[in-house]
């Protein structure tokens, strides 16, 4: 009755939710013949579907497993990764809006209607059409990551490789406790050298799966490709009611289960220690400071507004306030989180502090020993697990389709009908899904991952929001932004590790031991000794994704002294430069080349401060009057002798502000009442 650790019935729901979102997505496939219809169902989703919209694509599976495990090592301080989100809700609240009045389907289409530029919309399309290959390539990888932790190999069928990486992990996790503590005997000190150099090699794992990576892939990407190429926009905006319930489920299933199993709700403020409670807690590791989130948040609001598939969730609204509401999913994501870091306060009170070698396993381990013995429960957290991660992919995928039949083949061969467009969309759908598979399978440094997905999009999302608010924004400054920052964020740190003489420089690869820090190489991701049991051989940066931080080796020429600082100020450093480097490029190129066309900026303004109209007709006889008169909204400008675009506050922009603000401290503060009541 069980397949590895799956029961039947396990298997019977994971089938049974992948055969419900084919339906779903060949139901919907009558209203996608036109490309408005494939790309932004018609214009026409309302609050509830701009809800689902928002909280499956703003909520993902590796949220989850990542805050249980920062939570596990230190606590309600180690939710601050995922949960200093809570802040980034009001500026959606305007920004929503902004996405909807651009009234464009692709953001491609945005730097054409902005500057008159084929060449940057082109660019932005192929430019995004390759960094899909990498979110989605991270999204089926790190549902690999989960899926696999919960279809694990039972021990009596480990094999002699698999026991020696399961226990070299163990001892590489204990010899390292053992130096943070200062008791690793000096004889030790060679072992832990040899073990660091495995793991960095991948060598070492904490566990060991039954489930094969390249059938994983193959099959969820068969399935998301099929149920978006049937429907389009609009099955997945009804797979996101579907999708939402699961992941609601999967977030919600090891709470009650595992209070149960500690013995309640009271068990765990005996279980725990006492300072794991408190959010604002000084014993949380530095990698949470304020500073740190500060940088964390500063570039992924930068990063955010370059994502290709705003336009799509935002432009498929009815009307502004529809596209506005879409904010209250991204509170629900919240909640969630909340409840991810206190199934890591269980984890706390089921394995005790420090008990498991693997703490990013946490999630999976209290899967396998709470939900294990019923059957149909690891079933519904895999459902959960597809779900979130479909979700996301399937907003990418379409937000691609769109970009290359619009922005790509329309400039190549600008005659085809929507009905082609359509079919070459779908084809799209499935070249991208394909090329993230092939990505996934060669991902495997995870952190590397994260840094990559967090500033990738940095360059053209830079470029976005001061193409909104800037009215001396240029052009030429737009390119000179992406090319000098694609070149210092992106190519230049992910290249270096394959040119051997750097490779290989000791000044590069060079390791330091902070005070208050392990040890870890200053700028490379990952180095390891050139000859494997060799400890007197020379440290080489590893292939494959290992990024080099010339943020830091920058800073470090300017005289900061950045081997003193730990791994995670450096990667400080690094977000702080990267999220202000785009904009200072923006800046200073813009008033170093010729202004805009006067009258096209002027009509492109005037459109962003003209409201969407409640019927086509009002929404015609709007824009017709702004054609003739571009400035007629100047007026409502906050700084109205300048090139700065902010506009006062009207009523709606008010009370939603201050709503959104009131709701984020409501959160905050009920978490902190929670943790209080947890605590006893």
């Amino acid at each position: 009755m069980t397949i590895g650790s799956l029961h039947v019935i396990d298997l019977g729901i994971i089938f049974g939710y992948l055969a419900a979102v084919v339906w779903i997505g060949k139901s919907a496939a009558k209203a996608t013949h036109s490309e408005e219809g494939f790309f932004l169902a018609g214009r026409k989703l309302g609050k509830l579907y701009q809800f689902f919209l928002n909280f499956g694509n703003a909520t993902e599976p590796q949220g989850a497993v990542s805050t249980a495990s920062f939570v596990y090592q230190q606590g309600a301080p180690g939710s601050w990764l995922s949960f200093q989100t809570v802040f980034m809700n009001p500026y959606f609240w305007f920004m929503n809006v902004w996405f909807r009045r651009v009234r464009l389907t692709t953001l491609s289409d945005l730097f054409e209607d902005r500057f008159a530029s084929r060449g940057l919309s082109l660019f932005y399309a192929i430019f995004q059409i390759l960094v899909a290959c990498v979110f989605l390539g991270f999204g089926n990888v790190t549902a690999y990551k989960i899926a696999s932790s919960l279809v694990v190999k039972p021990e009596t069928e480990w094999t002699a490789t698999d026991r020696a990486a399961v226990e070299g992990y163990r001892e590489l996790k204990q010899l390292e406790k053992q130096a943070v503590a200062g008791s690793l005997a000096p004889e030790a000190r060679s072992r832990l050298e040899l073990l660091r150099d495995r793991s960095a090699r991948g060598e070492l794992q904490s566990y060991i799966t039954v489930l094969n990576d390249l059938v994983f892939y193959a099959v969820f990407t068969l399935v998301v490709g099929t149920y978006i190429v049937l429907g389009g926009m609009a099955a997945a905006a009804v797979n996101e009611g579907l999708q939402s319930i699961l992941i609601i489920v999967f977030s919600v299933l090891l709470i009650p289960t595992g209070l149960h199993a500690i013995g309640g709700w009271s068990a765990l403020g005996e279980k725990v220690p006492k300072h794991m409670f408190d959010l604002f807690g000084s014993g949380a590791s530095e990698q949470f400071s304020v500073v740190g989130l500060a940088a964390i948040l500063l570039v992924s609001i930068v990063q955010n507004a370059g994502l290709s598939h705003n336009m799509g969730i935002c432009g498929s609204a009815r009307n502004e306030f529809a596209a506005r509401t879409g904010v209250s999913g991204t509170y629900l994501k919240r909640l969630m989180i909340i409840m991810w870091a206190f199934a890591g306060l269980i984890a706390v009170a089921l394995f005790g502090p420090g008990g498991l070698s693997d703490p990013d396993a946490a999630w999976g381990a209290m899967s396998n020993q709470l939900l294990a013995q019923a059957p149909g429960l690891i079933g519904l957290m895999l459902a959960g697990v597809l779900a979130g991660t479909m979700s996301t992919l399937a907003a990418k995928a379409l937000a691609i389709s769109s970009l290359f039949v619009r922005n790509v083949y329309r400039q190549i061969w600008p005659g085809i009908d929507q009905r082609q467009g359509v079919f070459y969309a779908r084809c799209t759908i499935v070249a991208v899904l394909v090329l993230g598979t092939v990505s996934a399978w060669l991902m495997r440094d995870f952190f590397s991952i994260v840094n990559l997905v967090l500033t990738v999009n940095l360059p053209f999302g830079a470029a976005v929001l001061l193409t909104f608010f800037w009215r001396r924004l240029t052009a030429p400054a737009v390119w000179w932004c992406v090319i000098l920052t694609t070149l210092v964020v992106l190519v230049v740190p992910w290249t270096v590790s394959h040119v051997p003489a750097l490779a290989r420089h000791p000044a590069l690869t060079q390791v330091s031991a902070p005070a208050n820090g392990a040890p870890g190489p200053v700028y490379f991701s990952r180095v390891a000794r050139e000859r494997a049991n060799d400890p007197t051989s020379p440290l080489v940066a590893t292939g494959g994704l290992n990024r080099f931080n010339v943020e830091c080796w920058i800073l470090g020429r300017a005289g900061v002294d950045v081997a003193a600082l730990t791994k995670t100020q450096r990667v400080t450093l690094q977000f702080f430069f990267d999220s202000l480097f785009p904009f200072a490029v923006l800046i200073v190129g813009s008033l170093l080349t010729r202004p805009t066309d006067p009258a096209r900026v002027a009509r492109f303004y005037g459109k962003m401060k003209t409201p969407v109209g409640a019927t086509p007709e009002l929404e015609a006889a709007a824009l017709a009057e702004t054609e003739r008169q571009p400035d007629r909204f100047d007026h409502t400008k906050l700084l109205p002798w300048s090139n700065w675009e902010f506009c006062r506050w009207d009523r709606v922009d008010t009370i939603g502000f201050l709503a959104c603000s009131a709701l984020s401290g409501a959160i905050v503060l009920l978490f902190v009442g929670l943790l209080r009541w947890a605590a006893g």
